[in-house]
């Protein structure tokens, strides 16, 4: 385990101790695991998916039973960089086995054999091949599936932002994963999405490949009281104090979205001394440091929109919450131009992800960047931090 100066973790996985709940959530998954059923977490971005998971796989049922890999396909386009991913995931897992293992492997994924190097420096076996060097991607995923069934231990698959599949130039992409994973009589998978219609399209709509395939985990914030607890027991751990009060304004804040909470706290708990008292200041102060450290990233997004679309993403964020953003009351409150020049924007703005909606109501993805936004108008979250 990495030694840990600060609790509030913000990247990957640590341990038990610096996990907070999903005790519900983590029995659902490894029932549904052990059971050989396979498993779709859907959950907004940043809400703790990936930790969940990272969590399942640390616990001593799993990990001392299977091979668990887990890949994140967000930034995939096609199949060749879906298989390099999931080949390489699969290389570095069983990397600490040594050769007879690293062999194991390259001897069943023939097609990816190239990609096995020795670092010239360490001598540490490396997994090093350009995407463009896969000449036959629908091959080597056989491959895979070949090595996944062949395997000495069952395995697990993780996909993160499976959605994305959707998106890749490769039409019939979710019919050729499905026909291997029914036939991966050695693996379960988890496949982890954000875009809510688009994961609940994949495994519920009777026309898709997927339909009726898995069971469904839809994860929500962690409980209020639960996460001050979890707070609370972080900051004593080190005689500093916080308050119900002001850990409660950061969740309300963020919805208690785990990601930009834990940022928050992870700032709070460096600027908070031992001995010392968290005050709303202090909260103000991380908040302000958190965005600002944002900011070249918010501008250069703005610099990208069109006007129309800057309009109705400051109407938006003012809002926090906007619904029924293309009647004429809110057309007139916020000075836009007509019906048709929103709802070509919003379109536009949800492509790019900028701005997400749930039963027609929108709010911007990134609560980093809403806070951002609302400075323009000189509320911001100092009015929000009350």
């Amino acid at each position: 385990m990495r030694e840990i100066s600060n609790p509030f973790i913000t990247s990957g996985y640590v341990s038990n101790d610096y996990f907070c709940d999903r005790e519900k959530e983590s029995l659902e998954l490894i029932k549904a695991i052990t059971n050989g059923n396979n498993l779709a977490i859907i959950s907004p971005r940043r809400m703790g998916k990936t930790g969940l998971i990272q969590h399942c796989f640390h616990h001593v049922d799993i990990s001392q039973t299977y091979y668990c890999f887990f890949i994140d396909i967000y930034a995939t386009n096609n199949l060749k960089e879906f298989v390099f991913k999931l080949g390489k995931e699969i290389f570095e897992t069983l990397k600490p086995g040594g050769t007879k293992f690293i062999d194991g492997f390259f001897s069943v994924i023939s097609s990816l054999r190239p990609a096995f190097k020795l670092d010239k420096i360490t001598g540490v076996p490396t997994f090093d091949i350009g995407i463009g060097e896969i000449a036959e991607p629908a091959f080597s995923l056989e491959q895979i599936f070949k090595y996944l069934e062949g395997a000495n231990k069952p395995c697990l698959v993780a996909i993160d932002e499976f959605q994305q599949i959707a998106n890749y130039s490769e039409h019939n992409i979710e019919a050729v994963l499905r026909t291997h994973i029914q036939h991966c009589r050695n693996s379960s998978f988890i496949f982890a999405g954000s875009q809510r219609h688009i994961m609940q399209n994949i495994f519920f709509s009777a026309a898709r490949p997927f339909y009726q395939s898995v069971s469904l985990i839809q994860l929500n914030a962690i409980n209020e009281d639960v996460y001050i607890d979890f707070v609370k027991k972080q900051f004593s751990n080190d005689q500093k104090v916080i308050s119900n009060e002001l850990i409660r304004s950061v969740y309300r804040l963020f919805e208690g979205h785990t990601w930009y909470m834990q940022n928050i706290f992870n700032e709070l708990y460096f600027l908070t001394k031992p001995g010392e008292t968290c005050t709303l200041e202090i909260i103000r102060e991380s908040v302000k440091n958190r965005i600002a450290a944002y900011e070249p990233l918010f501008e250069s997004t703005l610099s990208f929109l069109t006007e129309r679309q800057k309009e109705i993403l400051y109407a938006i964020a003012k809002e926090g919450k906007a619904s029924s953003v293309t009647s004429s009351a809110f057309i007139k409150k916020h000075g836009l131009l007509s019906s048709s020049s929103v709802q070509t924007a919003i379109k536009q703005l949800l492509e790019k992800e900028i701005i997400t909606s749930e039963n027609n109501v929108y709010h911007v993805y990134d609560r980093f960047f809403g806070l951002w936004l609302t400075t323009v108008f000189g509320t911001g979250y100092r009015i929000m931090l009350q």
